[in-house]
């Protein structure tokens, strides 16, 4: 079969082995393939990916000097079951599923990252039986694809125990910030605040949901904490404490008791949830140095450098810091569903279609902020030439 295959940062094309599936798995026809930005990292930093998973134990992922076909935002068709498998879901059935694999009885690999098992930057992959999930409603390939990281900015929404009135503010309106803000709108969020300094990248999040608009170069997305009610000072939160005892001291009962009451009933001072989805250096130190006090920053951005961070102010303002990375199978199967009930609107991300003989100038348009978000890999298409949309705008089937 055709696929893409990386090897010491070099994309090329090139005939593989057919994939057969063995116990427990299914070999799928792809029928779209999403360029995930971590694709991009590996691209030129894979040794440095491989030592960080192997520090957490997972010593699968491939050296740069291994070949290996990228792909793990996919959308694709039952074409035939290995030995050991249910085959509840029959052949021609369209499906996404969670990018992992058994090798073995206890060894795993990541589909996409992997020198044993091509992703989808290719015609037909292998897929676990028991990470498929059925595309319902009739969802087109296009937005199926999308499954992957909208669960991942599901998962950062639920860590970030995110509610209707909550004000969210998300830093970087890259792809990770899109998604993040997509889920948000999904979850009835009244106020999304997006930075970026992209114009592209803001009108993309304004599309995508979000109600206020910020050109970080202009004005910083935390000036207006006082709007919204937050602590942005040590004074004022002397003052707000200060205060709330001497108007409790007032009242006929303890004010111990009826402060305490009034913490159960969620009377608390309020904070924002800050995404940070930019995944450079200095990045966390500015949220820390500009966020409100009591802040919940979620970072969702993967900084792949060393970073500084200043603990004593992060611990004066009491700054909650929650690291997220991927989903669960329940996450994953939740966001497809989401998309195909209509409850999130990905088509404003998609910004271009390629065929595999594309992809090279693909990662190289990927570069450009103001032009693509996501650009989605038909395998079926011919030529190199790179099909761009109008943002938000359906992708036509070659």
């Amino acid at each position: 079969m055709k696929a893409v295959v990386c090897q010491d940062a070099e994309l090329s094309i090139a005939e593989l082995p057919e994939p057969q599936p063995g116990p427990g798995q299914v070999l799928l026809k792809v029928l779209r393939c999403g360029i995930c930005g971590s694709d991009l990292h590996v691209r030129h930093h894979c040794n440095h990916m491989g030592q960080l998973a192997g520090r957490m134990g997972y010593a699968n992922f491939p050296r740069a000097d291994q070949p290996m076909v990228f792909g793990h935002e996919f959308c694709g068709e039952v074409i035939e079951h290995g030995p050991k498998t249910s085959r509840k879901l029959r052949a021609g059935t369209r499906v996404c599923a969670v990018p992992f694999l058994r090798h073995g009885t206890a060894d795993f690999e990541l589909i996409g990252w992997s020198t044993r098992y091509p992703g989808a930057y290719a015609e037909r992959i292998i897929v676990e039986e028991s990470m498929m999930v059925p595309v319902p409603n009739g969802l087109d390939a296009d937005q199926a694809a999308l499954t992957e990281p909208m669960a991942v900015a599901l998962h950062a929404v639920q860590r970030a125990e995110a509610k209707k009135n909550d004000v969210a503010i998300v830093v970087g309106c890259g792809p990770v910030g899109l998604t993040i803000i997509c889920i948000l709108k999904a979850r009835g969020v009244r106020t999304i605040i997006a930075s970026d300094f992209s114009p592209g990248r803001r009108e993309l999040a304004r599309r995508c949901g979000a109600h206020v608009v910020i050109d970080p170069a202009k004005e910083s997305p935390y000036e207006n904490w006082e709007q919204y009610g937050f602590v942005g000072t040590l004074p004022g939160l002397l003052e707000l404490a200060i205060g709330t005892r001497e108007k409790l001291g007032k009242l006929p009962l303890p004010w111990w008791q009826v402060w305490r009451v009034a913490e159960k009933a969620g009377l608390k001072p309020k904070r924002p949830l800050v995404f940070e989805c930019v995944g450079v250096p200095g990045v966390l130190q500015n949220i820390i140095e500009g966020a409100p006090l009591f802040s919940r920053v979620v970072v969702a951005g993967v900084c792949m450098q060393q970073d500084k961070i200043e603990p004593a102010l992060a611990i004066n303002k009491e700054i909650d810091l929650r690291f997220v990375l991927g989903y669960s199978p329940l996450e994953f199967r939740d966001a497809l569903h989401m998309i195909a009930e209509g409850k999130v609107d990905c088509s404003p991300l998609i910004s271009g279609l390629v065929g595999l003989e594309g992809v090279n100038h693909a990662f190289t348009a990927l570069g450009n902020p103001e032009e693509h978000a996501k650009i989605l890999i038909d395998p079926e298409r011919m030529g190199a030439e790179l099909a761009s949309m109008p943002r938000g705008a359906p992708l036509m089937a070659a």
